[in-house]
């Protein structure tokens, strides 16, 4: 396979591909969020129970997986920003469908095509994010994600002020993925080629691919299930149920900015067995909260504990993999995979677990996240983010 090279972009170039990048992920953050603070309402506009609910969140994470499938096959051929335009248009078409819908069948028809199209924008904007952080040459990936964290706190904050808006209401942010799509995302640079991943050293890509396992196990929760959570187990005021996710993705964002200095100054070994501790201790406070202002005081501390472990993750995952940049984007998005097990253990285990009282779905990653503690370890295989 062949096709004719690209230069290599300019600084000016460079900086116009991170911005855009960032707009990427704060536009999957944006989305995301808007529609996860809304699910109470969607659950109650379709009159789901607890179990129906994860049903429709399990499919959806396992279509993100083959969005995911499709972007590591499709990225043999085209550049990663391609794929996530498409993503991005995907999502334009999913939003209104889901938040318009008149019937059922059609909101599972929306929530499928976002799922396939989530898939897509993860995989596009961490492989755009794992090619910037090799041509700038320092680990810059905290910040990307913490751009996604953003756009959550922006989504959040959305559903906080127009908790009362109807649910069409959030079809208008469709405008957003059709801005990030037009964005000047970084191009390929080289040859396409026919991408081998033989070679790749798969059980340390593994072990740093279990920690990323267990940070979506727990985000994915408290996204999820985290307005659920305050909703059923005390009596919140309706219109602040948001508050599970709006300090969480505060304290994640604050956590992300700093990341990159936390992890040059301490070593990404410190900085995640650290968090993993202060995650579980949060968790403890979300569990046994006598009142939700205290659960929202521990959902707030567990996002701080557990931010910069994806980031790191993927940036871990690059340097083993190693070579051209296409095997990296094939390795990323296979590596993705690992994000959608986690999500699934999140937004199903804790619902399943929780079908009595979410109280007992929350309690099992808060003894599942002490599994960093030995994890953290293979993710020093990243020599840029060892101390220096």
């Amino acid at each position: 396979m062949t096709a004719s090279a690209a230069a290599p972009p300019t600084a000016p170039g460079l900086a116009r591909a991170r911005r855009a990048a960032q707009v990427a992920f704060a536009t999957q953050g944006l989305v995301y969020i808007s529609l996860t603070a809304r699910l109470p309402r969607f659950q109650d506009r379709w009159n789901l129970s607890d179990l129906g609910l994860s049903g429709l969140l399990l499919m959806m994470v396992l279509l993100a997986g083959v969005g995911s499938v499709a972007a590591e096959n499709l990225a043999k051929r085209h550049p990663s920003g391609r794929l996530l335009r498409g993503g991005l248009v995907l999502i334009a078409l999913a939003l209104p469908v889901i938040t318009t819908a008149p019937a059922m069948p059609i909101f599972v028809l929306g929530l499928a095509l976002y799922g396939v199209a989530l898939g897509a924008v993860d995989a596009g904007t961490n492989m755009q994010a794992v090619a910037l952080e090799h041509a700038y040459g320092r680990p810059i990936l905290p910040s990307f994600h913490g751009a996604w964290t953003l756009g959550g706190v922006i989504g959040a904050a959305l559903a906080l002020a127009l908790g009362g808006a109807p649910l069409w209401a959030d079809a208008f942010l469709l405008v957003v993925p059709l801005y990030a799509a037009a964005g000047a995302l970084l191009p390929r640079v080289g040859a396409a080629v026919d991408v081998g991943i033989g070679g790749i050293p798969w059980r340390p890509i593994l072990l740093v691919g279990l920690g990323m396992v267990l940070f979506y196990m727990v985000d994915t929760a408290v996204q999820t299930w985290g307005p659920i959570y305050l909703d059923d187990v005390f009596p919140t005021p309706h219109h602040l149920v948001a508050l599970a996710t709006f300090p969480y993705l505060l304290a994640s964002l604050a956590t992300r900015l700093a990341g990159d200095g936390l992890v040059t100054r301490h070593g990404v070994v410190r900085v995640l067995r650290v968090g993993a501790v202060v995650a579980c201790a949060a968790l403890a406070v979300v569990v046994f909260a006598p009142v939700w202002p205290v659960a929202v005081v521990g959902f707030t501390v567990l996002g701080a504990g557990v931010a910069v472990i994806a980031p790191l993750s993927f940036s871990a995952a690059a340097t083993l993999a190693g070579g051209s940049q296409q095997r990296i984007d094939a390795v990323i998005a296979r590596f993705n995979q690992f994000n959608y097990a986690g999500a699934l253990l999140g937004s199903v285990m804790t619902g399943v677990f929780g079908s009595g009282t979410l109280r007992v779905g929350f309690a099992v990653p808060m003894v599942l996240i002490l599994g960093m503690l030995p994890l953290a370890r293979a993710f020093a295989a990243d020599p840029g983010l060892r101390p220096r």
